[in-house]
């Protein structure tokens, strides 16, 4: 945008970092579940399929978001992204309210699943594509700090969202969430926007390096499809995620399974979002001057050995354990961001990062299931040593990628 008042890249990349932190409130179906569960007498494997839905939708948003964003810009989409969080909490509080969702419990699957599901997906591309051209010349750092917002989400909403539940109510809680959600959201979007081609320009020629990546080729949607390289990515992710596919919705039930009491279980959904958060923040960053590949393989060896260690973990090494998959998690969020930056160049970026989560879609979508399938009375041996298996694959997989710059991506 050629807009004399566009705004510095710290305020866009602050403003974008408070708009991920409440829509990271998408990781935090497994607090809300067991609740919703008894308020609405609804089956308890029906209900943890929302988180399913919301994280398949999720991908959906940020591929029609990414398209949208590439032609008109990401304000726009953010705003109206920003609304569907907001109405999607606020259309779940009048489902659940009055006892209207217990004849009708999947509405919620629309509400907080499909509406609001949207909406984060569109918010969260657009925040980091804006950001990415913001900072060519720190595109690890600036990536790891938005995705690090995304990941805090937790650590404050999980315990904040249990204690509402208890003092007030399911709606109530709902309710005031998507309310503030929608109001701070709706403000921080009107910040975000690309720089102008000056701006651009003038980050780009902070480093030769970093100049020389910019003059690179800048890959359509069409080209990336053609490349070797996106489909390693797009597989890569969808191999290294399965176990927190497979923990997500089931964080708070499955620990307390393990030995601890529901307030522990609802702390290591905080804890998990530390590590969420650390892992966005870290492992992008610091991939600058490790390598992307080497901070690929890092995380994928990370969630490897958690999952093994979880076929037998209680208690204090339970909670380990899910913060270490939680970590690897949040840091393939930021790292195959970064990666598909520097691979096919940022004119793109919003719908060809959508492209590459097809895999997180996929594995979002299939291990679940599977774990299902796979799970007898409450054990989940099978679906770790499953997810352990994948990461083998994810390895290999990563190894097989080029890096950047090692030339023209074919």
């Amino acid at each position: 945008m050629n807009n004399k008042k566009t705004p510095n890249r710290n305020l866009v990349l602050a403003a974008g970092m408070v708009i991920q932190f409440c829509a990271g409130v998408i990781y935090m179906w497994s607090v809300f579940r067991e609740p919703i569960t008894a308020h609405l007498d609804w089956d308890a494997i029906a209900a943890s399929h929302t988180a399913t839905v919301k994280l398949s939708v999720f991908v959906l948003g940020i591929i029609i978001g990414g398209y949208i964003q590439d032609r008109v810009g990401p304000k726009i989409v953010t705003l109206t992204g920003s609304i569907m969080i907001g109405l999607g909490m606020i259309a779940t509080a009048l489902v659940t309210a009055n006892n209207i969702g217990s004849n009708v419990p999947w509405l919620i699957y629309i509400t907080y699943g499909v509406v609001a599901g949207l909406g984060v997906g569109a918010v969260y591309m657009c925040t980091i594509a804006a950001v990415q051209k913001w900072f060519p010349d720190r595109r690890g750092f600036a990536s790891g700090m938005i995705n690090c917002a995304f990941g805090l989400s937790l650590v404050v909403f999980a315990p904040l969202a249990n204690t509402m539940m208890t003092v007030w109510s399911v709606p109530t809680t709902f309710l005031l969430f998507g309310v503030s959600f929608l109001i701070v959201c709706i403000i921080c979007s009107l910040y975000i926007q690309n720089p102008c081609e000056h701006q651009f320009a003038r980050y780009s020629a902070a480093s030769p390096q970093v100049k020389a990546a910019t003059e690179k080729k800048q890959y359509t949607p069409k080209e990336v499809v053609q490349t070797k390289q996106f489909y390693l990515l797009l597989f890569g992710m969808l191999f290294t995620l399965p176990a927190y596919m497979i923990l997500n919705p089931a964080f708070v039930s499955l620990g307390m399974v393990r030995g601890l009491s529901n307030e522990m279980a609802v702390l290591g959904v905080s804890l998990t979002g530390v590590s969420s958060a650390l892992g966005r923040l870290t492992v992008s960053w610091t991939s600058d001057s490790l390598g992307r590949k080497t901070s690929m393989v890092s995380i994928a060896v990370i969630t490897l050995l958690a999952s093994l260690i979880l076929v037998f973990g209680e208690s204090g090494v339970f909670i380990i354990c899910i913060m270490l998959v939680a970590f690897a998690f949040g840091g393939s969020a930021s790292i195959y961001a970064t990666m598909t930056a520097d691979s096919f160049g940022t004119k793109h970026g919003g719908m060809n990062l959508g492209l590459v989560m097809i895999g997180f879609l996929v594995s979002a979508l299939v291990f679940p299931i599977i774990s299902t399938r796979l799970t007898v009375d409450g054990n989940y041996t099978s679906s770790f040593i499953l997810a352990a298996a994948s990461c083998v694959v994810a390895i290999i997989l990563v190894l097989m990628m080029k890096e950047p710059k090692e030339g023209v991506i074919i």
